[in-house]
């Protein structure tokens, strides 16, 4: 009877270890990614409306959120008020003087013309005093000196109205021009960064966190959103490197998941060692060398539009 009950408990374990067996199809195990994406802000604003909500699945191009960022107003008026300056400034540098600057120079020509007049009647009636002896030579030569100065303020004067009859100098054109270049310049900066104002998913993607809440303050290159872009599935294993040899980039695999038992087909596209920290490598003999990781990507390439997958979810390397 003892040897019956021995008999039966063997072949339990058996049977036990058959199942074992069965359920370990495969020493591969491995996990289903996506590729990561992240959107964040080149300026530092506040959260003034959020558009989704965490699980959401976006298209490429949806407004994702709306930033406060009133400095952004506040450089767009002075980019305008840049600009209008600039404009009137070349404006005037392609029309020359007004009519009003016209009269004015006209104005003050004649008074010198008058003053000219004036000193010379001077200088004449001294230098006949001064053949009578009747004034001195150095009396002659201080109001000489004066009909002189008259001359050289009408012929500059002359010259100012000669030249403010064209338009200005080319030097002064082009450099109103750049000045307005300047202006449109950061104008056309301040456009781009109230762009920054609104936040875009930059591909299909499903929003996995979402890092702040509105009315908080965003830091430049702060994450707001973080997902997984759609359409970038891939299988990762890991295997040791006694293992790794059995594996070539470019080859077919064929996958199982052990829940819904479908099967798949993938493309080994890269593998990669991983990092490892505090490996035995004493050449000691009471320890045995630590085997390198590598990491396998595998791509699918069956058709799976019909199945669902989860981050992280289980999957099975079909030997």
């Amino acid at each position: 009877m003892r040897t019956i009950k021995i008999g039966i408990s063997l072949l339990s374990l058996l049977v036990l270890a058959s199942c074992s067996n069965e359920q370990a199809i495969t020493p591969y195990r491995g996990k289903v990614k996506f590729e990561t994406i992240s959107v964040s802000s080149k300026l530092p604003g506040r959260i003034h409306t959020l558009y989704v909500a965490e699980g959401d699945e976006v298209q490429k191009g949806d407004t994702l959120a709306l930033l406060d960022i009133p400095e952004i107003q506040a450089k767009m008026i002075q980019a305008d008020g840049a600009m209008k300056a600039a404009k009137g400034q070349l404006d005037m540098a392609n029309v020359g003087a007004t009519a009003e600057q016209l009269i004015q120079i006209e104005g003050k020509l004649d008074a010198a013309k008058a003053e000219l007049q004036f000193a010379g009647e001077s200088y004449s009636r001294l230098e006949n005093m001064y053949r009578d002896s009747l004034v001195t030579r150095q009396q002659l030569d201080e109001v000489n000196m004066k009909l002189q100065m008259a001359r050289a303020q009408v012929a500059a004067l002359e010259a100012g109205r000669k030249e403010a009859g064209k338009s200005v100098r080319t030097e002064q054109l082009d450099q109103a021009k750049g000045q307005l270049d300047r202006a449109r310049g950061a104008r056309e900066e301040v456009l781009v960064a109230s762009g920054e104002m609104y936040l875009i998913a930059p591909a299909n993607m499903t929003i996995e966190t979402i890092s702040l809440k509105e009315g908080e303050l965003l830091g430049p290159g702060y994450a707001l959103f973080n997902g997984y872009k759609k359409d970038s599935l891939y299988f990762r294993f890991t295997v040791n490197e006694s293992r790794i040899y059995g594996f070539k980039e470019g080859s077919e695999l064929v996958m199982l998941n052990p829940y819904t038992k479908e099967e798949y087909t993938g493309r080994l596209v890269t593998i990669k060692q991983l990092p490892q920290y505090a490996d035995i490598t004493s050449t000691a003999p009471l320890y045995d060398l630590s085997e390198s990781v590598y990491e396998l990507k595998v791509i699918p390439t069956s058709n799976i539009s019909g199945s669902t997958f989860y981050t992280n979810a289980t999957i099975l390397l079909k030997e």
